[in-house]
């Protein structure tokens, strides 16, 4: 049987009216970007591209991180990647303080693109894997210079979402509200082939990924939920867990994806001002879309995480997401002291 391409897959699901012909380029012009990445993570040290951007002085982003020189050179190629193909309105970045609209020299499409080009750079140096998370949105209907505010739509509305991970293999990972789809780059071939469709997330675990380092500042109900977890077969669990942590949301998400898991990153006290530490637009909704559509789940530890209704570009959560049965007992040991203490 012959292979399945993307670009195959693709325009059978806009012959079966699942996605629109310019959904479906603009999802080509995102990978062929992903790919000329794959290509600059692929070189290292080779490249001239590890080490931090702006030299000995540094740089930070929007965020207040350091950026790596790659973080700078894959927001790059998105958005030059998609500036002229007339299927956006505007892009959207963990790295820009604002949203960047498609230059007037070029046609505006119908869609917005969010993205988080390199997620996990501080793995980069020492060549472990990081990863593009991305997600698509409509431009809302009459507007023809997108602000930030028409970015700010629930995770439930995405049309698309996906990412990438820079590893051994580079994999793309894509949904379009139609099921959660692998797709591995053929370096010889250059292109994505598919290699798992409708990906399924086991509903039950004994594998869970968290940073441990921050234990001390975990609001009680994480803190129970984790010593659960680590007491075993001997707790109250009855069973005995494994931990993991790639350290790239990325990584551990796509380990989930392939063989069960929950991913928490939970709010703690270090920071108390900020309600989480990943960003809502560009790693929670793509990721938690990606999750559902494979029959996961991904809450805040209290609600569901695609009803959250963005009130910024760069709102941060907490995120519990992976094998349903996991995140739904995770939330449970919040909801239960919320209602204690109330």
């Amino acid at each position: 049987m012959s292979r399945i391409s993307l670009t195959r897959h693709l325009i059978e699901e806009q012959r079966e009216g699942r996605v629109t012909p310019d959904l479906r380029l603009l999802l080509e012009v995102v990978a062929r970007a992903c790919k000329s990445i794959s290509v600059a993570v692929g070189k290292g040290a080779l490249g001239g591209v590890l080490g931090e951007a702006g030299g000995e002085a540094g740089s930070v982003n929007v965020q207040g991180e350091a950026q790596k020189k790659l973080d700078v050179i894959s927001n790059e190629i998105l958005l030059e990647a998609n500036a002229w193909g007339g299927h956006l309105a505007a892009c959207a970045s963990e790295e820009m303080t604002h949203s960047l609209p498609i230059p007037d020299a070029f046609p505006r499409g119908n869609y917005l693109l969010v993205f988080d080009p390199l997620d996990g750079s501080s793995n980069i140096d020492i060549n472990a894997s990081v990863g593009t998370i991305f997600s698509v949105l409509r431009c809302p209907d009459g507007v023809s210079a997108p602000q930030d505010h028409d970015f700010l739509q629930a995770g439930s509305t995405q049309v698309a979402a996906g990412y990438c991970l820079y590893g051994p293999s580079t994999m793309l990972v894509l949904t379009i509200g139609h099921g959660t789809h692998a797709f591995t780059l053929d370096r010889e071939q250059g292109s994505f082939v598919l290699t798992t469709a409708n990906m399924r997330i086991p509903a039950q675990t004994r594998e869970f990924a968290i940073n441990m380092s921050n234990q001390r500042h975990w609001e009680a109900p994480t803190q129970a939920y984790v010593a659960d977890l680590l007491a075993g077969s001997d707790g109250p669990r009855g069973k005995d867990f494994n931990m993991r942590w790639v350290a790239a949301m990325v990584g551990d998400v796509h380990r989930i994806l392939t063989r069960g898991g929950i991913f928490i990153y939970p709010w703690d006290r270090k920071d108390p001002a900020r309600p989480g530490k990943l960003r809502l637009m560009y790693e929670a909704n793509p990721m938690a879309m990606l999750v559902e559509q494979a029959g996961g789940a991904a809450t805040t530890g209290r609600a569901r995480i695609l009803d959250v209704q963005p009130t910024s570009l760069h709102q941060r959560v907490p995120v519990f997401l992976g094998s349903k049965d996991e995140v739904e007992t995770a939330t449970r040991y919040h909801l239960r002291h919320d209602s204690a203490a109330a």
